[in-house]
């Protein structure tokens, strides 16, 4: 298990959008990939959790987190031998890590623990509070948004991850994201590029669609 939680090498640039649900993570994610001309590696949690509670009715429980971790990890490491360049990831294993401190009086799995010290970024955005919040079958705590946030920031200053704040609208969110990528981009001249095929990244975007707004705060 330990090895299927560890990222494969890759030379490229990765970059993770942070923070509590209903931020616009996933807009972002889609609207960057498509910005660098990359792929994007979306939440498996969501698509876990939407299975096991339509078949279940079921919401998520702490022996779910593992196998989430797996599928994440999964994702993350197929989608790098495909990006050009960057590799947006729309969560990580530190993410599942806060959500299981939260959630379960403060109880992580060694093996997940482990892996999400060890996975490395070159950056994190956090995306702050400042968006309506949008429910469906798996959000919860809509009034505990702020606990949550801050939970996630104290994290990545704990693990001393790179990173910046997103706050406002989803144009600026972007352009702020994006300056900093750029930033990074120009350090780096030796980064791997996978992706020369336009129609698999048409594919990649039809598939991982969203049908997110862009919330004009």
């Amino acid at each position: 298990m330990e090895k299927k939680l560890r990222q494969q090498k890759a030379n490229i640039i990765k970059v993770v959008l942070f923070g509590p649900e209903s931020t616009g993570k996933t807009t972002l994610s889609d609207k960057l990939a498509r910005h660098y001309n990359t792929v994007w590696v979306p939440e498996y949690a969501r698509e876990y959790l939407q299975k096991k509670w339509n078949n279940e009715r079921k919401t998520c429980e702490n022996s779910d987190l593992v196998p989430i971790a797996l599928g994440q990890m999964r994702l993350e490491n197929q989608l790098a031998k495909k990006a050009d360049k960057i590799l947006i990831c729309d969560t990580d294993l530190l993410e599942t890590k806060v959500y299981s401190e939260e959630y379960y009086g403060g109880f992580v799995d060694p093996n997940l623990d482990k892996a999400a010290r060890q996975n490395t970024y070159d950056l994190y955005l956090l995306t702050y509070i400042d968006t309506p919040w949008e429910a469906d079958d798996l959000r919860d705590r809509p009034e505990q948004r702020e606990e949550m946030f801050n939970a996630f920031e104290k994290a990545l200053i704990s693990h001393k991850r790179p990173y910046i704040l997103l706050k406002g609208s989803i144009k600026s969110r972007f352009n702020t994201a994006i300056k900093a990528i750029d930033k990074l981009l120009e350090n780096r001249s030796d980064l791997d590029s996978f992706s020369d095929n336009l129609a698999d990244i048409d594919l990649h975007f039809l598939h991982h669609g969203t049908d997110q707004h862009d919330y004009n705060l």
